[in-house]
């Protein structure tokens, strides 16, 4: 049990290290495969990036699989990522005439396209956790500019009918998809409606939040107006202090005992003072006179 202990505690310190340098190499990542899905044609200088920042995050992901206490929760954990890990060593069979066919190359296209957003998105939790509108909106614009490159490239309107012509193209698609507008386009391949799907379902849930947060926000400004018919902060506050006030003035009359759990204080802010002392004493009720 210690040294399980001691494996957790130093698995939390090497992420918290680094954690940021992994988030400047996975939105390297992602600006290296957006390149390479809109430019399908063999650069050097970005496979050799690649190959770099690939062998990187194989390096981190042995690091810590090494220091898991519990190995099998690990890998249920982070099975996307050893998947996508995975990927790019399947460009070495490339000369078989099997992973050179269209459908294959798509196939594979699209784990890279859901393994790059699953490591951005977990660098944008770890970087932007305690920012929730922040990490959303960082997640919603890795989806937009990963997922138009994917359309673009699963759905060329050179193979198919009706499909998009410029990355511009793409990034309007994507983005009606995600606003759940959508358009007269549907995908038309396989790889390319999985991408849609999981799009739209990221879409839902993120108009679900915006949509939870701008309420939270109009209400909250309603609630500021004096005369406004939503209950706010100050007149909570308001209500606290006449209660505080009108179980100091029991307490006072002897009709209450004063708690014995400590000294009470205001609830509002800017006016919290001790009501009373722990150890006074509460005066007990004056007996009626006998006739």
């Amino acid at each position: 049990m210690a040294s399980n202990h001691r494996r957790w505690k130093t698995l939390c310190q090497l992420e918290a290290w680094l954690d940021p340098l992994m988030l400047w190499l996975s939105i390297a990542w992602l600006v290296v495969v957006v390149v390479q899905l809109l430019d399908p044609h063999s650069n050097p200088v970005l496979e050799a990036i690649a190959t770099v920042l690939w062998i990187v995050f194989i390096v981190d992901f042995v690091v810590r699989f090494s220091l898991a206490p519990g190995k099998r929760t690990f890998l249920k954990r982070n099975w996307l990522v050893l998947i996508a890990l995975l990927v790019p060593a399947l460009r070495i069979f490339r000369i078989f005439a099997v992973f050179r066919a269209a459908g294959a190359l798509r196939g594979i296209q699209l784990v890279r396209i859901v393994g790059t957003a699953n490591r951005g998105m977990n660098a944008l939790r770890h970087s932007l956790a305690r920012r929730q509108f922040g990490y959303v909106g960082g997640m919603t614009l890795l989806v937009v500019t990963l997922g138009a490159a994917g359309m673009l490239y699963l759905e060329p309107a050179k193979e198919v009918g009706g499909g998009f012509k410029s990355y511009a193209d793409a990034l309007w698609w994507t983005v009606m998809l995600l606003t759940t507008i959508g358009s007269q386009y549907w995908p038309q391949t396989s790889e390319g409606r999985i991408l849609a799907v999981l799009m739209s379902i990221y879409g839902l849930a993120v108009f679900g939040y915006i949509t939870a947060v701008l309420a939270s926000f109009f209400i909250g400004r309603d609630a500021e107006e004096p005369e406004a018919p939503i209950v706010g902060v100050d007149d909570i506050g308001e209500l606290r202090d006449e209660i505080a006030a009108l179980r100091a003035a029991l307490e006072a009359k002897g009709a209450i005992s004063a708690p014995r759990n400590g000294p009470r204080r205001n609830a509002s802010a800017g006016t919290s003072q001790v009501r009373r002392d722990r150890d006074r004493p509460s005066v007990p009720p004056k007996a009626a006179p006998s006739s």
